[in-house]
């Protein structure tokens, strides 16, 4: 399987410079291909092959107004046409029902707070013996190396994000670290007041990092307000802005961390209710909602349960995990959402309506559970799903969906 490391850059003040440049020419080169190719669509002309438009690219540079773009590595460029290419071809699978509908490619701003140029072997990047990121034209950028890289990387993506810092990214080739079994299994319902409530009865209370930051933000907002369009302090605000952003996201992303990876560990197989984020983050309680942060919790139990041999089990939205006592089994029908605890009417037990739900969800994924719900053993689960990522190696035989996985 694969992975992505990303880790912290420390670039001096010129090759900042050089990555703004960088940045800069890969955008222009982006939105000059866009625009051929929509000026094309619109003349009633074909589609204008990606080979022509490295053409149109070489000839540009050797011209005085786009000389500038030769002072980046021509890797760069290339790559900004390939990521055009992605994008076609995203938006025509959506107009296949291959994958959600999106839009078709838009055009980059010289505005846009994040940026990224991709480098591939064929630029000659390298991890110096001292530790440096070594970039073509850029230079040797220092690097936080938190983790060893498990295995070569053919390319790496460097990115500029929200708050100004850097960071590089590397997809690389991994086994599987297949843990000890175990005969544990558990049930999460997941929730507001209360993020994860296991089968077993535990209940693991929200952080909330949103709320909890919500007066730095308003004060960070308020200063940014007051600054004049355009003027440098304006851009400084806007920077701080970004960085109290970044510092609640970087403390729920850890959070999902820790808490996926004990569930993993602890247990053979974990099932999850599949719910409907998109649809909740419409509703009064959208903030909460994506202040949990469901979606990207559920994706690390995913890739974690493919990188570890354990099982993840998805059960469906509309399965009643709230309305069937989890003891005998009978649709006692929908509760309002204040009623927390409630009796069953046919055998009489007082239920916890979080804990009630986790066990139902476990049964729900076929998972053998006791009628308290304190132990949970794995009963006949669906086969581990392949999951790759980018630049996969060739394989004898090879069943599944490609995805990408994430590690920070």
């Amino acid at each position: 399987m694969q992975l992505r490391y990303s880790f912290r850059l420390y670039p001096s003040a010129g090759q900042r410079m050089a990555l703004a440049r960088a940045f800069g020419c890969a955008r222009v080169v982006f939105n000059d291909a866009l625009r051929a190719r929509e000026t094309a669509r619109s003349a009633g002309l074909p589609f204008i092959p990606s080979r022509e438009l490295s053409k149109q690219l070489t000839t540009s540079k050797k011209t005085p107004e786009r000389a500038w773009l030769t002072e980046v590595s021509s890797v760069v460029l290339q790559q900004s046409l390939r990521d055009l290419d992605t994008a076609y071809k995203n938006f025509f699978d959506s107009l296949k029902g291959k994958r959600p509908k999106m839009g078709p490619p838009r055009f980059k701003s010289r505005k846009d707070t994040r940026q990224s140029v991709r480098f591939t072997a064929n630029a000659g990047w390298k991890v110096t013996p001292g530790g440096k990121l070594r970039l073509p034209k850029i230079g040797d950028v220092p690097v936080r190396w938190s983790r060893t890289l498990p295995s070569a990387s053919s390319t790496v993506t460097v990115i500029k994000d929200s708050a100004g810092r850097h960071f590089a990214s590397f997809v690389v080739e991994t086994d599987p670290e297949t843990l000890p079994a175990t005969d544990s299994a558990v049930g999460i319902d997941l929730g507001l007041t209360h993020f994860a409530i296991l089968s077993d009865g535990t209940k693991i209370s929200s952080p909330r990092f949103l709320r909890r930051a919500e007066k730095n933000f308003r004060k960070a907002q308020r200063d940014l307000s007051r600054k004049a369009k355009g003027s440098s302090n304006r851009a400084k605000a806007r920077i701080k802005v970004a960085r109290a952003h970044a510092r609640t996201a970087d403390a729920r992303r850890e959070f999902h961390h820790q808490l996926s990876t004990k569930l993993i560990r602890d247990n053979q197989a974990v099932a999850v209710e599949d719910l409907a984020v998109k649809g909740l983050a419409r509703t009064r309680m959208a903030k909460s909602v994506h202040d949990a942060g469901w979606s990207a919790f559920t994706t690390m139990l995913e890739y974690k349960a493919a990188k570890y041999g354990r099982t993840l089990i998805r059960i469906g939205r509309f399965e009643p995990t709230s309305q069937v006592c989890s003891q005998c089994g009978v649709k006692d029908g929908p509760k309002p959402l204040h009623i927390r605890t409630w009796t069953c009417g046919a055998c009489g037990a007082v239920l916890d309506r979080d804990i009630n739900a986790a066990v139902n969800i476990a049964k729900a994924a076929g998972l053998a559970v006791s009628a308290c719900g304190a132990r949970v053993r794995p009963g006949l689960v669906p086969a581990q799903r392949e999951e790759t990522g980018t630049h996969p190696k060739p394989q004898p035989v090879t069943t599944g969906r490609q995805a990408g996985i994430s590690v920070f």
